[in-house]
């Protein structure tokens, strides 16, 4: 059987172990090189070829694999006069990043009249499984689309599960996303307590691993809390606060109230804004941990700083006097031609509210005074 010629782009963590088992598998296969040579020289020396524009390299493929980070990466290499649209050719696009569904339904029917058909298909599980073919995809198009890209989908993944028309399958990894940063930032917080009140992470772990809390995330998570393996689960920071930020837009467009996510991305958010984001996500339990004052690896919590003493020339400042208040006369109210009898005539005639007119309560000044 004669296998079409793929083109693959975003040779990062995920993309580098997903173009290797392309390329080992049989697929014809260009790449694409960003800023790390390394992936690129490795397949290469695998039998890949490299493209220097993807203009150039759509012109090499019939089906183009994106593995980037979001939608503003997909829209660039895709528009412009280097990009994949420019090539002028019939293209299957393949956007395995994780995007926003509202800019992936765009761009499909954008590129429908140029030839080009786009489709969803975002991935599950980590680096590790990329490199071993063992990851989920979700993967949403029309069903014929969907049956030509399955044959190139299975040299990476273990489970393809379609989604729908296109646009859901990064609808469905958006929710995904949702439940696994939700985990990271409950762990974390849960571990933060529990360090609080003098519970370490291994008793922790006694109780949950093994029991119903238990589950493949949990296990990735705590082997970096417990082991301090940092390649556990190789996802940054600032990639889970990017997808909660896509959760939040999906559930605004839908008018819906989404407050759990909402917390999901403050946790996210503070760790990114405190210089974390190229941290992966199990390192989120250190970042609550520090915050709080305690430490997760047994070494004591760093003492917060002493107040500064307070300077000499405040020292010779006679101290302020509290201010307090007491209630002053009242004051003569002066008459007004809305208060007058004739105003009030005219006005209650007008609105039929004569005999509901009420007495003012009397006013009380205050005046502020040193005691």
């Amino acid at each position: 059987m004669t296998r079409e010629k793929i083109g693959f782009i975003g040779l990062g963590l995920m993309g580098h172990g997903m173009a290797k088992n392309l390329v080992e598998k049989g697929w014809p296969l260009t790449v694409l090189a960003h800023r790390n040579r390394e992936p690129v020289e490795d397949l290469i020396g695998r039998g890949a070829q490299e493209a220097r524009t993807a203009r150039e390299l759509a012109l090499q493929s019939e089906i183009v694999v994106l593995c980037v980070t979001g939608s503003p990466q997909v829209e660039t290499v895709i528009a412009g006069s280097d990009g994949l649209a420019a090539a002028g050719r019939p293209l299957l696009i393949i956007d395995c990043s994780t995007s926003d569904p509202s800019v992936t339904t765009r761009l499909a029917a954008e590129l429908a009249p140029k030839g080009i058909t786009l489709i969803d298909a975002p991935l599950g599980r980590t680096p590790k499984d990329a490199w071993e073919g063992a990851l989920d995809v979700m993967i949403g198009g029309e069903p014929a689309v969907v049956a030509r890209a399955r044959p190139v989908l299975e040299a990476f993944a273990r489970r393809i599960i379609p989604t729908g028309p296109t646009g859901t399958g990064h609808t469905m990894k958006l929710l995904n996303n949702f439940l696994s940063m939700g985990y990271a930032a409950l762990y974390s917080e849960a571990l933060m307590l529990g360090a609080k009140t003098g519970l370490t992470p291994q008793v922790f772990d006694s109780v949950i691993r093994g029991g119903r809390m238990d589950c493949g995330f949990y296990q990735t998570f705590f082997q970096y809390v417990l082991k301090r393996d940092r390649d556990a689960h190789k996802f940054a920071l600032r990639n889970g606060l990017k997808d909660v930020t896509y959760l939040a837009s999906l559930a605004n467009a839908s008018g819906v109230a989404n407050p759990l996510g909402a917390a999901v991305r403050n946790s996210f958010a503070l760790a990114v804004g405190s210089g974390h984001g190229e941290d992966y996500v199990p390192m989120l339990s250190d970042i609550v941990a520090r915050l709080n004052g305690v430490l997760l690896t047994g070494s004591p919590p760093a003492q917060p700083e002493a107040a500064p003493a307070s300077p000499p020339w405040a020292r010779d400042l006679a101290p302020v006097r509290p201010l307090t208040w007491r209630a002053g006369p009242r004051r003569p109210r002066s008459r007004s031609i809305a208060s007058s009898p004739s105003c009030h005539r005219t006005c209650a005639g007008a609105s039929g509210w004569a005999g509901s007119r009420r007495r003012s309560s009397p006013r009380r000044t205050l005046f502020r005074t040193r005691s």
